[in-house]
């Protein structure tokens, strides 16, 4: 569990006030997540989800809060933000900022099939198309300048093989041209513990607090890259067919797409290795937080190094 910032019934009480949700009758902690506390709040009135931003400043919120709330008037099953009674949807508890969102059914799950990946290729190009029309625009925090600027941060602590792996494939990455691909808004974390589900039926995605400006494959790729695999890290064919196939019949791949995409599975890998490098070896202060093993994209990476030849988009596409 992650809590970096207790709030007791009293203090959400009191906060509560100017929100008209009723009264606070419980508020537990949501045992899962590395970046900000959440709890789950019922009331007098129904079930929210409460989040305290323990990275992201009052300044840069808005641009995520506003997204979901538009994904969700265009028929996104996603968490909407809910307003005080002053119209706002950002406030501040315990000298954190806050906000209070709709609560979604279902739980996420950790045995993934065929079906589960289809209806999430389908979510995620939906996604795609309904923030076509969102306006507001935020360069991606964790892309290339991030790689290159925690790469020395990191490498003290690694072995001269993996250090290499990495510098490698920092070097790779920042030397591929992106500027033809199809961009707009991506979650950017379309991982398994951030998709809800009800049985099969599709519960709602959540944690949108990644959500960036950046290529549309790359978006896909870190889907596949969680969904679609083994848990040595190989891609299953059924399930990376169902999900590819799924998306692209809602929006279809570009020519520059179909060549790009097995460096894209690689970006992907990359990114999520170095972020659970720099939460295992730097991380920050904060009660009982949860770093994951980084090694487990190490693996993914150097899969998807080895068989680049093997995993051409048109390999899991119908004609």
């Amino acid at each position: 569990m992650s809590v970096f910032t207790p709030v007791t019934p009293e203090q959400l009480s009191a906060w509560l006030v100017h929100y008209s949700l009723g009264a606070l009758t419980s508020l537990k902690g949501i045992l899962v997540g590395v970046e900000n506390t959440n709890y789950i709040v019922s009331t007098t009135r129904g079930r929210y989800v409460l989040t305290l931003f323990e990275k992201l400043s009052a300044g840069e919120l808005p641009f995520f809060l506003d997204l979901m709330a538009h994904l969700a008037r265009h028929g996104i099953p996603c968490p909407a933000p809910l307003a005080d009674n002053h119209g706002r949807f950002l406030g501040e508890l315990n000298g954190k900022p806050a906000s209070i969102v709709s609560f979604l059914p279902g739980a996420h799950i950790t045995q993934v099939h065929a079906g589960h990946c289809a209806t999430l290729g389908k979510l995620l190009a939906n996604l795609h198309m309904a923030a076509a029309s969102y306006g507001a625009k935020m360069p991606n925090p964790r892309g290339r300048g991030w790689w290159n600027a925690v790469l020395p941060e990191i490498l003290p602590y690694l072995n001269a093989d993996t250090s290499a792996l990495l510098c490698e494939e920092v070097s790779f990455q920042s030397a591929q041209e992106c500027e033809h691909l199809p961009c707009g808004v991506i979650h950017a974390d379309v991982f398994r513990d951030n998709v809800l589900w009800d049985d099969d039926r599709l519960g709602g995605i959540v944690d949108f607090y990644f959500a960036c400006n950046d290529v549309l494959l790359y978006d896909v790729a870190i889907a596949v890259n969680d969904w679609c695999v083994d848990a040595d890290g190989t891609l299953d064919d059924d399930r990376t067919k169902a999900l590819l196939g799924e998306y692209q019949k809602i929006r279809p791949f570009t020519g520059t797409e179909y060549n790009t995409w097995p460096a894209m599975l690689r970006a992907g890998a990359l990114r999520f290795w170095l972020s659970r490098l720099q939460d295992l070896h730097m991380p920050r202060a904060g009660a009982l937080i949860y770093a994951k093993d980084p090694r487990h994209f190490q693996r993914i990476l150097e899969l998807r190094i080895a068989n680049q030849e093997a995993l051409k988009l048109e390999r899991f596409l119908i004609p």
